[in-house]
């Protein structure tokens, strides 16, 4: 049987990197790219919320929020709305987070921790989003990256150098933390223990007399033990009339007209322009660019590294297919005069002058009419379908509203007349076939009553339907003549199980041999190993048992087990994946103390220190940012 690998839980420990704010400061980088601002508050909402004598603007605020969504577009590939953020409470997460960080400057203050301008300047000169195309620091690149992030060189300053006393503030408070050993041993041995068995399996063949036949004596027992297991479930009568697109479409006739017309509202489906598939570095100025292009050219670097300098990657730059539509001129027609992949630029971009790299060049493409008349067809038959049952619907409504049956109204119009008795609580299982695979249908019904006006409902797919509740039917045990077939397959399954199970148990008590067919010999089972056919709770009781346990073990009318535990084997965790495996969980355990410790200070310090929030401030940037 297949089994898992030997240390299966390594991938649920991973390593976490600090939560330092340098989040927010790249965050109002990757905002300049989107040219996104926050303005026309008055001085009386400069700001959001203050801990002390630390204020949080609502310049800040606005970049938080619009930095989470953008982040979390880049993780899901879904835009989250502002409306949606607030539902999962992120909005306030970025609230605490801006709280803590302010709560940490203030106490940094009181305490006099702080960096001098040394230690800044080294900071902000390895930071990779400043690099120039030779790698070093590029004074002009720092200056218009701030300014493009509405940000000034003295602000950006400050705000390093609070981060970096808070960092020293974070590493005096949690510096100390070590994670027990005697803790990590513990919780890396239980996970990569492995153990050796021999599992048998008893089948029918291994019962005496085999598979044994009920006497009438041992079915009226059986029967009259728990009659209310053979009980029917309570269900409806319901006569209904329906009509779908799918049953009106074969009288539809579309005419070539219509169908070319479809052909052409469908053209961008059919027809491709001519396109490119391309990647985009911008620059600082044309000059950058221009040495940039030199450099790729003379070999002397690479466009992926050039990428790789600026702490971006391929998918960051990736523009995806482009056609001529929607760029602009001079743009196109620098990707659009190569024939082959290959550089184009630099050009002049709404980011700034840039180099593109085209990565293929896609000929324009046309499927004709012919090609894909069937799907036109079917897909004009059906909206033909949709309006031809809208079109009916006042006159159905009508019939209804003047007191016409069911049946009058499938004899009078091209709806069809059905009738059901309907398991409520099965409802989900009888979904897809007929009038019951309709979630639309099934509401209705469960929320029928006798005597109810029949009214007209819609259906998922644009059809109409009316339902009639004729009767409800009480449960009832039926007669044991009348279900003596299903009583004689319930006792024989619970006959075969508990007779399996109690033959598992006596030969546990004897060599496995006794059994007919072959033990299996397992080896190196974990705890999260899955044994085909196997029951739920066996790999449980395996690693309840001590080496040498013989148990039988419930399966099936099918099966039954006996295992014995022929050796328990624990982890060598000073070498290989054992090793990697106590460091993770030693890793990841330190990570949380350390989390918890600090988030622990960061309250008490923003308690001490006390906090405000300006929720006419917070309402105004939310209202602002629009939904997302």
């Amino acid at each position: 049987p297949p089994r898992s690998t030997l240390f299966p839980y390594t991938t649920l420990f991973r390593s976490k990197t600090s939560n330092t704010i340098m989040w927010v400061i790249l965050g109002l980088l990757i905002l300049a790219l989107g040219g996104f601002g926050i303005g026309g508050f008055g001085s009386s909402l400069s700001t959001v919320a203050s801990v002390g004598d630390r204020e949080i603007t609502v310049q800040e605020y606005a970049n938080a929020l619009q930095f989470e969504i953008n982040r979390l577009q880049q993780d899901t590939g879904q835009r989250l709305t502002l409306q949606q953020m607030q539902l999962f409470g992120l909005d306030r997460n970025v609230m605490e987070r801006l709280l803590a960080a302010a709560a940490l400057e203030s106490e940094a203050d009181r305490i006099g921790i702080s960096v001098g301008d040394q230690a800044v300047a080294k900071r902000i000169r390895e930071n990779p989003a400043f690099s120039g195309v030779g790698g070093g620091f590029d004074r002009e690149g720092y200056r218009f990256a701030l300014q493009s992030a509405g940000l000034n060189e003295s602000g950006y300053e400050e705000d390093i150098r609070d981060e970096a006393a808070r960092e020293l503030l974070q590493g005096a408070v949690a510096g100390g933390v070590e994670v027990p050993a005697a803790y990590v041993d513990a919780i890396a041995r239980w996970i990569a223990e492995s153990r050796d068995v021999t599992l048998a399996t008893v089948t029918v063949q291994d019962l005496p007399g085999g598979d044994l036949a009920p006497t009438d004596a041992d079915l009226t027992a059986f029967y009259d033990a728990d009659p209310t297991r053979f009980e029917t479930p309570e269900l409806r009568a319901i006569t209904y009339v329906w009509m779908t697109p799918d049953s009106v479409v074969d009288n539809i006739q579309i005419d070539e007209d219509q169908l070319r017309q479809l052909y052409e509202d469908r053209a961008a489906d059919y027809r491709q322009p001519q396109r490119v598939l391309a990647e985009r570095l911008a620059f600082a100025d044309m000059q950058s660019a221009n040495d940039a292009l030199a450099a790729i050219e003379s070999g002397t670097t690479t466009f992926d590294a050039l990428v790789e300098e600026r702490g971006l990657t391929l998918e960051d730059v990736d523009q995806g297919e482009l056609s001529r539509d929607g760029l602009d001129p001079v743009i196109a027609d620098a990707l659009f005069a190569l024939e082959q992949p290959g550089l184009a630029g630099p050009v002049e971009t709404p980011l700034g002058p840039a180099i593109y790299r085209v990565n293929a060049v896609l000929d324009a493409t046309e499927v004709p009419l012919e090609d894909v008349r069937d799907d036109l067809v079917a897909e004009a038959g059906i909206d033909a379908a949709r309006r031809r049952i809208d079109a009916a619907r006042e006159d159905i409504d009508d019939l209804l509203a003047g007191g016409a049956t069911l049946e009058e109204v499938a004899d009078q119009t091209d709806m069809e007349l059905g009738n059901i008795r309907w398991d409520p609580a099965a409802g989900e299982e009888q979904g897809g076939f007929g009038i019951v695979a309709y979630d639309e249908f099934r509401s209705a019904a469960r929320a029928a009553q006798a005597g109810d006006f029949p009214e007209l409902g819609t259906l998922s797919d644009g059809g109409l339907f009316s339902l009639r509740l004729d009767e409800v039917i009480a449960p009832i045990v039926p007669p044991l003549d009348e279900i003596r077939g299903q009583v004689e397959a319930a006792w024989r399954s619970e006959s075969l199980r508990s007779r399996l199970f109690d033959r598992a148990g006596e030969l546990s008590e004897n060599p496995v041999q006794d059994i007919l067919g072959q033990p299996e010999t397992l080896t190196g089972i974990v705890r999260d190993a899955t044994l085909e056919g196997a029951p739920d709770g066996l790999i449980d009781r395996i690693f309840e048992a001590a080496p040498g346990d013989i148990f039988a073990f419930e399966g099936d009318d099918q099966r039954a087990f006996v295992v014995r535990v022929d050796a328990v084997t624990e982890a060598d965790l000073t070498t290989g994946d054992g090793a990697q495996l106590r460091q993770a969980i030693e890793t990841q355990t330190g990570t949380e103390l350390t989390g918890d410790l600090f988030e622990s200070y960061g309250r008490s310090v923003q308690g001490m220190a006390g906090f405000t929030v300006n929720s006419q401030a917070v309402e105004a940037v939310q209202s602002q940012l629009g939904g997302g």
